[in-house]
This record gives structure tokens, sequence and C-alpha cells, in this order.
């Protein structure tokens, strides 16, 4: 395959660069392109230094596969130049999640989606993708009623900024650049809120697209997202009402045989997902399974995924391996 990275010199960019080289991805010529001020940047490729061009329609050119990860106003432009001229964009921003022509995949999920592809697909939310990976096979065997998610998620998904904030402000410093006007470190914040209906933006992306990827519009979904001040790794409490019956042996069987998901639940001792045992997995650990006993048919889980990995990179990897093995 010939693959180009966009915003190669991002977090989630060198994440997709670690990724496609621990996965051992067949890759014939690799371009590496970023903003005008990155440009000439020099990354170790498999022990190779690699200058990151400048995006400009031309590094398209022979490109098979594009992982984009440069923000959604690139996306906007660039995606269709490139899906154009023969390559296949996996986007990783908002910019076309939402889109009806463009399907959104997870691909543990919705795999059949992403062959309706018209030169573009979309790479979820990350809190979005660990999510749907613990809800689709408790939908299958048990059906959904309703969902509540409570998130607890590292800075690091806003990007090297987030991680910045914080570090300045463990360290005594003041942030360069903030993702928040609230401090990080030792505190809760939440997302960006400036909808009319107070929800943050965040929050709406979750329940738009887990509803899109379950297929099912009318899902009742209540979502809070929080950050938290850990370096990586999401973590969401999740409360499920069922259709049938969802007892907690049940639920673990389901789970534990489910693609990409990794069950750690002995709470007695001490065993269940932490985000610093998801650091650099890309795997979706569920824990903490349980009765919730305010419905007839409810359970409670605790799932944690490593955001920069199945949240991002990973993911839109999977969605190019799942690509190239039916081409």
């Amino acid at each position: 395959m010939n693959i180009a990275i966009i915003g190669a010199t991002g977090l989630v960019g060198r994440t997709m660069l670690r990724v496609l080289e621990q996965r051992d991805t067949p890759v014939n010529h690799l371009v590496l392109a970023a903003s005008a001020r990155s440009a000439g940047t020099m990354i170790d490729v498999r022990d190779k230094p690699t200058v990151v061009r400048e995006l400009s329609p031309d590094v398209f050119d022979g490109i098979d596969y594009a992982l984009f990860s440069a923000g959604g106003n690139v996306s906007r432009e660039f995606a269709p130049i490139a899906a154009s001229r023969g390559c296949v964009v996996i986007d990783n921003s908002s910019a076309w999640r939402m889109d009806p022509n463009v399907p959104l995949v997870v691909p543990e999920v919705n795999p059949d989606d992403a062959f309706t592809h018209r030169g573009v697909i979309a790479n979820p939310n990350c809190s979005t993708i660990q999510l749907v990976v613990a809800l689709k096979p408790l939908a299958d065997a048990f059906g959904l009623r309703r969902v509540v998610v409570s998130t607890y998620q590292s800075p690091s998904g806003a990007g090297q900024t987030g991680i910045d904030q914080m570090n300045a402000e463990l360290g005594g410093r003041q942030p360069v650049q903030r993702i928040s006007p609230h401090q990080i470190a030792g505190n809760t914040v939440f997302h960006n809120i400036d909808n009319v209906d107070a929800s943050s933006e965040e929050e709406i992306k979750v329940m738009r697209e887990t509803r899109r990827i379950l297929h099912n519009d009318h899902l009742p979904l209540a979502v809070t997202c929080v950050r938290v001040p850990v370096i990586g790794g999401h973590g969401e409490s999740v409360a499920i009402e069922t259709v049938q019956p969802c007892p907690p042996d049940a639920v673990r069987q389901v789970l534990a045989s489910s693609p990409g998901v990794v069950v750690l639940d002995d709470p007695a001792n001490a065993v269940y997902p932490t985000t610093v045992g998801s650091n650099e997995m890309d795997s979706v650990y569920v824990g903490r399974i349980r009765p919730d006993t305010s419905v007839d048919n409810g359970v409670m889980l605790w799932v944690v995924a490593d955001n920069l990995r199945k949240g991002a990179a990973t993911n839109a990897i999977q969605i190019l391996e799942l690509l190239e093995a039916h081409r």
C-alpha cells in the first residue's frame, strides 16, 4: 500500500505512525504531510529519517489511503481533493461524521458500512468508539432500551495542547495555550458548552455518533463528558437498560467473546480497567459489571480505552486493513 498521513507531526499523527509499525502494516510508500509551519520536520519511520511535506494536492498522487488527523477545516478542504485523485480518505476529524454520504465506522461494530464509501470514511469520536465496541454485543444479545454515560477523559483528547496545559500547571507555570479557561491539574472541567440545550459539543457528538453507528436513530441516550487530569486514556461509566433480562454473568460472557473487548472484572481483588492499564493498548477494557437495580433490566459497566490508539489511530488503521483485505 501507498499511504499518506496528513497531520503527521501531531499527537494522533505520530500515534498512527507507531501503530502502523507495531502492526507491521505492509507499506510500500509512506508520505508524511502537515501544515507549512511543520513542513521540513524530520520524523523517524522504521529507523529512517523522513521529511514532512507541506500539504498540497500533489501529496495524494499515487496514494491508496490517506489518514487525516489535521482538524476539520483541513479535512473539509483536502479530503475531496484526495478522493478525486483515487485515494481513500480515513478522516479523524468531526468534519464528515454526520454526512449521510460518508460512512462512520468502527470495524468491530459496523464493518459493512465501510464498503459504502465514496472516497471518504469518517473515524468516530474517541469516546464514541470505545462506547459502541462495548454496546454492540449487548444490543445484539439483549436489546437496548436506554443508555446513560459519564466520561472521564484525558486532556490528550484535545491534542498536545491539552497535555501541555496540564503539565505546565503541574510545574507551577502558566500555560502558553489552553484548552480550558479553568485549571486542569487536580481538577475536573467540561468541554466547551455553547449550545442552547446546555450540552457540550462532545456530549452531542457521542449521542449522535452512537445512534448512527448502531443504526438506532431513536436510542435514548444521556451523556455527560468530563475532562480529568490523567495523561492518557478515557474512562466511561455506562448504565444500560435492556429489553431482555441481562444478568451480569451473561453480560460478562457476551463481552468476553466479543471482538476488541477484554473483560477485567474481579474488583474484590482490585482487578478492573484503569487508564494506566490501557496505555499503548488497542483493546477496549470492560469491568465493574454489576446490576443496576433502579430499572427492571439494568446493568452497569466501567469502560476504558487508550483514546489516542483505539480512540483514534488504531481504529483508522483497522478501517484501512478492513478495506485492503477485501480489495
